[in-house]
């Protein structure tokens, strides 16, 4: 474990430390689990629901305790990554973003990773319900999902640490995610359901992607290999437009194949914003407009998907 010197909670700027105390006992809870991520655990259940919905097999209880599981499971990976980021000493003052409440001393670390393992507690027992009711594959999913969740910056091996950060979001958001609520609904999930799983995928790992550009040099310095630190900036934004480009291309696709009516281009209405965040993120280099590229991102991801949902409901 890393020296945490540069890490102690008089180090966040007063300004951000007022801020986390609004909203009296509540306010560090709100920061912690990062409310406007969560469209990364919405977005996949509402897509894989409308695919349900399109096949007549949307079935409501299921479709909830899906939506209940996934912010759960994403609620407890932000709250282990708070504590984990700054006991490994990648949260420091020299951060661009956000603030995050273990570094700013609003919460102790335990508390917040008690809190982690309690999401993570709830994530299983609502999985329970769904492994009753869809079979053994959703145990597997369900755990699978889980351990990610801890291990991508906890445990010896920190996944994201390694560099496969991207790579989980985009299994676990999208394919996992979209596939594994179709199926609960379902009971089996075909080719245009995998298939649409790429561009929900695409655009949650993009959020993570504005994130490792933006720290860059102090994930470096903790030893946080990201793929944008063993690659370089310039890779990380390339990665960036090339996901967005992914996310806009597999609906075009399946239109221009037949696969699909013209409904399910409905997400292009959301393409201005995707190309003004594509040339923000190509050029920007300060802390703030890498923290409204990301919020901007993370609402691309929101509406792209309700769109996608209701393109899916009328393509017939």
């Amino acid at each position: 474990m890393r020296e945490r010197a540069e890490t102690q909670p008089g180090d966040a700027p007063s300004s951000l430390l007022r801020k986390g105390r609004e909203g009296g006992r509540l306010g560090p809870w709100l920061l912690a689990v990062r409310p406007r991520t969560l469209t990364a655990a919405v977005v996949p259940v509402l897509v894989g629901s409308a695919l349900a919905l399109r096949a007549g097999r949307f079935d409501f209880i299921p479709a909830l305790a899906a939506l209940i599981g996934a912010l759960l499971i994403q609620i407890g990976t932000n709250l282990a990554n708070d504590v984990d980021d700054f006991e490994r000493g990648a949260d420091t003052r020299a951060r661009r973003g956000p603030l995050r409440v273990t570094q700013g001393g609003l919460l102790a670390p335990d508390q917040v990773r008690w809190a982690a393992w309690a999401a993570f507690a709830g994530a299983a027992a609502t999985g329970l319900y769904l492994v009753a009711h869809a079979g053994w594959p959703i145990a597997v999913l369900g755990a699978a999902a889980i351990a990610a969740g801890w291990a991508y910056t906890g445990g010896p091996w920190p996944l994201g640490y390694l560099g496969l950060g991207d790579l989980l979001v985009f299994i676990f958001f999208g394919f996992a995610a979209v596939v594994g609520t179709y199926y609960v609904q379902a009971g089996a999930a075909g080719g245009l359901v995998w298939a649409l799983s790429i561009p929900v995928g695409a655009l949650a790992t993009a959020i993570l992607v504005v994130n490792n550009v933006r720290d860059c040099d102090t994930d470096r310095e903790a030893g946080k290999r990201t793929l944008a630190v063993r690659f370089g900036e310039r890779f990380g934004r390339a990665e960036y437009g090339a996901l967005l480009a992914i996310a806009y291309l597999v609906p075009t696709g399946l239109w221009a194949t037949g696969t699909c009516g013209p409904w399910i281009l409905l997400p292009w209405v959301a393409a201005p914003r995707a190309l003004g965040l594509a040339g923000t993120v190509m050029r920007c280099t300060d802390a703030r407009s890498f923290n409204a590229a990301l919020g901007g991102t993370a609402r691309l991801h929101g509406e792209f998907g309700a769109l996608l949902a209701a393109g899916i409901s009328l393509a017939g």
